[in-house]
């Protein structure tokens, strides 16, 4: 076939202060272009993508005026392509000697962004080592990983990936919930929670685990998942469910946001919250927590709060490799013995590429159940 000589691409034509607009009007946050694709040089490939990872903190990177110095990333400034993770298929490269990917490979790709095709590097001084777990072999790298082979490729953009990443690093490092200990998830049904949910229940077995979502379908998943407890933020009963829920309190809180609020007073002396997520203050139309009628609770009850970022753990500064030796390996098992599913943990959601934002945007609404992941559809 005849390699692609454009692309469309994404970026950012308003820095949000509040909303997000996805619409194309003159107050749109992201306009759609057409572009030259570059040219490969040696250590390049031109890769096309096929697979699009949608993450809340996306909304962060946006954020007008954000303070470099306070993200844990580079900001994505108006006029600046979109970023994301993402998968693609190599369509060419020159000098793969040293990371040996073929035409036809997946990726997974961190520099392609909102873009049909893109070049990314393939510079071997980026790469990590090579990770071996189970029947699971990938590389990391800076600009590019392998996808596992024989699990679905878009496992590499959740359960493989940040989410399930962030929820192992949360409940093991972070929380260091025990056995037998009590939890309450918020956002229980996205794509970090559900893992958590899962991984804290049935492999690190969990005494109770009491998980929080947005709508009775996705509380009813998250108990089959394997919650002891699931309850509906939205119900105006909610409050009071909680209080029953918790009777007797709970050991830690693994936070998404929504919450923190109402959960804050169920949490026992000396008890423990992973600050994780905060889906519901990305936006100015949802609520945000104020903590403060809550944040006396923290003082006279001692609780610890730790706000982490996965890529600590994925890329910690004494260049170890953790999660090929530790995340990875036990993910892995916990799928294969059956203690983790991927069943209805993915949504997948094939559109074309003008609508990759609003795709995104079912994050910020509740649209979504487990990990959104945007499929690009193909036109004949």
């Amino acid at each position: 076939m005849s390699l692609p000589t454009h692309t469309p691409v994404w970026r950012i034509k308003n820095s949000p202060q509040d909303s997000v607009v996805l619409d194309f009007s003159d107050d749109a946050t992201f306009a759609l272009t057409e572009e030259p694709v570059p040219r490969v040089e040696d250590g390049d490939m031109l890769v096309e993508t096929l697979y699009i990872s949608n993450d809340p903190a996306q909304r962060g990177w946006i954020q007008k005026d954000v303070l470099p110095e306070r993200l844990y990333t580079a900001p994505v400034h108006k006029g600046d392509v979109m970023a994301t993770h993402s998968i693609a298929r190599v369509l060419l490269l020159k000098d793969n000697t040293s990371h040996g990917f073929k035409v036809n490979d997946l990726v997974y790709c961190l520099t392609a962004g909102w873009r049909r095709y893109a070049v990314v590097k393939t510079d071997p001084s980026s790469c990590l080592p090579v990770m071996y777990a189970s029947a699971f072999s990938w590389c990391y790298a800076a600009d590019l990983t392998r996808v596992p082979e024989n699990v679905s490729p878009t496992a590499a953009l959740g359960l493989f990936g940040v989410p399930g990443f962030t929820a192992y690093y949360g409940l093991r490092d972070i929380l260091k919930l025990k056995e037998g200990e009590s939890l309450i998830v918020s956002a229980a049904a996205g794509a970090v929670g559900n893992v958590v949910i899962q991984y804290a229940k049935k492999v690190i077995k969990a005494k109770k685990v009491i998980g929080i979502a947005g709508s009775d379908e996705k509380c009813q998943w998250i108990k089959e998942l394997g919650a002891d407890v699931a309850l509906n933020y939205k119900s105006d009963t909610f409050p009071q469910d909680l209080i029953d829920a918790t009777s007797d309190f709970v050991d830690a809180y693994f936070d998404n946001g929504v919450v923190l609020d109402q959960v804050i007073p169920r949490i026992k002396q000396h008890g423990r919250i992973a600050a994780c997520g905060a889906i519901s203050g990305y936006n100015k139309d949802v609520g945000k927590p104020t903590m403060g009628s809550t944040w006396i609770e923290v003082v006279t009850n001692r609780l610890s709060i730790q706000g982490f970022v996965v890529l600590d753990f994925m890329f910690p500064k004494d260049g170890s490799n953790r999660v090929a030796t530790e995340a990875f390996p036990d993910i892995a098992g916990a799928l294969q013995r059956g203690d983790i599913t991927l069943e209805r943990a993915e949504d997948i959601a094939e559109a074309p590429f003008v609508d990759i934002p609003k795709v995104w945007g079912r994050l910020f609404t509740g649209a979504n159940t487990g990990k959104l992941v945007t499929k690009l559809a193909f036109s004949a």
